[in-house]
């Protein structure tokens, strides 16, 4: 099997801004405008059991507000009715009324383990729809924003199982046959996790196709594939194309083919590596290395087949497969090489070619031999990592080699998913094709800059914020640097109430809200119109990056919030609220 190939994010350093200053509070008023609903939002809140992080975040933290990001200013959210509302801006600031635009046909408030409705914008004429109790709807709906053609009629609607949120969903044509793909996520009961949380969480990917082109068009579902994780995903995405799947999470994600079968085969495995004992067992100095191979009985020298080559070893018994077969870390110097029977072992003496490198393993890729380290190589292992352990926090300061020290790290700079990773599945082959260990560069939101491409993913970096574009058909450079914003990494770490994070398609600044009324608005530096001097240092100031703040006058919790070039809208249970951020395109 072909291994995932391990990739790096490639910073572009014309996007960086080294000599950045940090952001001038701006006392500008931002213009607000309030927009009373005549139905309260379909807000579901979490039941008691469902008690997890992952519940949390996966539903405790839904954004109810969806932006049509192929018609931009067009935003939708679900109210109790069960009414997909839209809401337009008309003359630059007012916001249009809410109209009704679809009505699920379910009765929301009968299904007790309900989760909150969810819409996805496939393309420009294609929506998903999740009511929330398991249903999925694939709506057609012509070009939306416009009365005239304006019409949302349902293509396909099944019910698949335990309730979901639709994650992403994209629209595409394969040999002239129209097909919608859909990532619906779940968070289930997990009985054989006794030691964890006790739950699981679930992707599952679904593929709707076009069945019959006459006149009676029909979809229905092509291929349904499951991938199973312990932790919600923090990104997840279909390609344009529908081909793969990339996903950022905090522990790793895997197809589940057949369920049954695969337990069934953990547990197997689980119980052979328990009496499975090694093959073989080795140990080395600067100089050789030895290997010991426990014989059966009653064997001669005779029934032992041992050869030497430069780079190669294979040792194995007669009229059976090899015992050690392969390449060899490094080169030995095999003419000096011997072997020898003692005890019921076979005794293999490796003169290495090159002395001092000490080998990580000796046949390239086998696991079945067991490393011996002997007392002196543990205690110089040991005398070389003690400069990383102490009881004191920093004994001596002034030593070439000091321990690490926590407390030089700053409360913003410490989070627990250090081990997040990106990975790219492929849609045929069900593998993961590449891996990037995003290590420290934590994951802060996702936007949406072109709707034909995947949504952008943001992370820090250093105290910086890089938003990076996802390529699916450059696969040498996937994930492109597109855009940065200064000091957002470090700014966002102190904002302890922040519940959504946000940025527009021309990433020209990026905005934080808080889960009650406070907004942050970042605005990226910007030339100026005045000349302005440095007070300290007397130099001109080319250009300034601007913070902003708005209150909402509303006192119920934020449940929504999208971003465009222009503006904010942000919803509350009873309100919708624009803020006008930039005053020109």
């Amino acid at each position: 099997m072909e291994a995932a190939a391990n990739c790096s994010l490639r910073v572009k350093r014309l996007l960086l801004d080294p000599k950045f200053e940090g952001y001038k509070l701006s006392l500008e008023p931002l213009a607000c405008y309030q927009l009373g609903l005549d139905s309260a939002v379909a807000e579901v809140k979490l039941r008691d059991d469902q008690y997890t992080l992952d519940h949390m975040r996966a539903f405790g933290m839904y954004n109810y507000l969806h932006l049509d990001s192929w018609y931009q200013d067009n935003v939708y959210y679900v109210d109790q009715l069960g009414r997909v509302m839209n809401s337009s801006v008309t003359l630059d600031t007012a916001l249009r009324k809410p109209r009704e635009v679809f009505r699920l046909p379910t009765d929301l408030t009968a299904c007790d383990n309900r989760l909150c409705a969810s819409i996805h914008f496939s393309s420009s004429t294609w929506v998903t729809i999740s009511d929330g109790t398991g249903s999925l709807y694939l709506i057609k709906t012509g070009k939306r924003g416009d009365a005239a053609s304006e019409k949302w009629e349902i293509m396909f609607n099944e019910e698949l199982g335990s309730p979901f949120v639709i994650v992403h969903s994209v629209s595409f044509v394969k040999s002239d046959v129209h097909s919608v793909a859909g990532l619906l996520l779940r968070v289930e009961k997990d009985e054989l996790d006794a030691e964890g949380s006790g739950f699981h969480v679930s992707l599952e990917w679904v593929t709707i196709t076009e069945i019959d082109k006459e006149d009676n068009q029909r979809y229905e579902i092509f291929k349904r594939r499951v991938l199973q994780g312990k932790s919600v995903p923090h990104y997840a995405a279909i390609e344009p194309g529908g081909d793969g799947v990339m996903i950022v999470s905090y522990k790793p994600f895997r197809f589940m083919q057949d369920e049954e079968n695969q337990l069934e085969k953990k547990e197997d495995g689980k119980i052979a590596d328990k009496k499975r004992d090694p093959v073989y067992y080795w140990h080395q100095t600067e100089d050789d290395l030895t290997v010991t191979i426990h014989l059966p009985q009653d064997l001669t020298k005779d029934d032992i087949q041992v050869q030497f080559s430069p780079d190669q070893i294979i040792v194995a018994l007669k009229s059976q497969p090899p015992l050690v077969e392969g390449k060899l870390c490094s080169s030995v110097d095999h003419e000096s090489c011997t072997w020898i029977i003692r005890d019921n072992s076979l005794e293999i003496s490796l003169i290495k070619k090159e002395e001092g490198p000490m080998w990580p393993e000796l046949v390239v890729g086998d696991t079945r031999g067991e490393f011996i380290m002997d007392s002196s190589q543990c205690s110089a292992v040991a005398e070389r990592l003690m400069h990383l352990t102490s009881e004191e926090m920093n004994p001596n300061p002034d030593k070439e080699n000091p321990p690490c020290n926590a407390q030089e790290l700053e409360e913003c700079d410490i989070f627990l998913e250090d081990s997040t990773s990106l990975c790219r599945f492929d849609g045929n082959t069900l593998k993961i094709t590449h891996v990037v260990n995003l290590g420290s560069n934590q994951y802060l939101f996702s936007a949406v800059v072109d709707p034909k491409e995947m949504p952008c993913f943001c992370l820090r970096h250093d105290i910086d914020a890089l938003l990076w574009q996802p390529r699916s058909d450059q696969p040498d450079n996937m994930w492109e640097h597109i855009a940065t914003f200064n000091a957002l990494g470090y700014v966002q770490a102190s904002k302890q109430d922040k519940k959504f994070t946000a940025c527009p398609p021309n990433c020209s600044y990026a905005a934080i809200c808080e889960c009650l009324r406070r907004v942050f608005i970042y605005r990226q530096p910007t030339p100026l119109s005045t000349v302005l001097y440095n007070r300290k240092e007397g130099r001109q100031v080319g250009q300034v990056a601007k913070q902003l703040v708005a209150t909402l006058e509303a006192s119920d919790p934020i449940l929504g919030f999208q971003a465009t070039n222009e503006r904010l809208f942000v919803l509350t249970t009873k309100s919708l609220f624009l803020i006008k951020v930039n005053t020109e395109n």
